[in-house]
């Protein structure tokens, strides 16, 4: 059985959408799940919070690293790389927005 032109012509297309994605080996990092609480965390919790913000931070500054890469070798296109930056900053500044809100509540409890 012979495939149509018309089914062709979808899986072509589909395969171009996909493709900056398929060739990036560029994985986001997951953000931390949850952020606690500054008025009720224990100081363990805080300090543990705070290890975990740093790692992602450090985790999203490689992620940036591989997308430069990728660019430089030719496999994702310059416009893709900016939205992807983009929004891995954008993901990261509102999880440090977050943890430092909590922090300031935290530290009102203990000044």
């Amino acid at each position: 059985m012979k495939p149509s032109k018309q089914l062709l012509a979808v899986l072509s297309i589909g395969c171009l959408v996909s493709a900056p994605a398929a060739f990036a080996n560029c994985g986001l990092p997951s953000s931390p799940s949850k952020i606690p609480d500054g008025a009720t965390a224990s100081m363990q919790v805080m300090v543990t919070a705070m290890q975990t913000v740093k790692e992602y931070n450090h985790d999203v500054e490689t992620y940036l690293k591989c997308l430069d890469f990728e660019v430089r070798q030719n496999q994702l296109s310059s416009e893709s790389v900016v939205s992807l930056h983009n929004a891995a900053v954008e993901r990261l500044k509102h999880v440090t927005a977050k943890f430092n809100k909590q922090v300031r509540i935290f530290k009102s409890r203990h000044s």
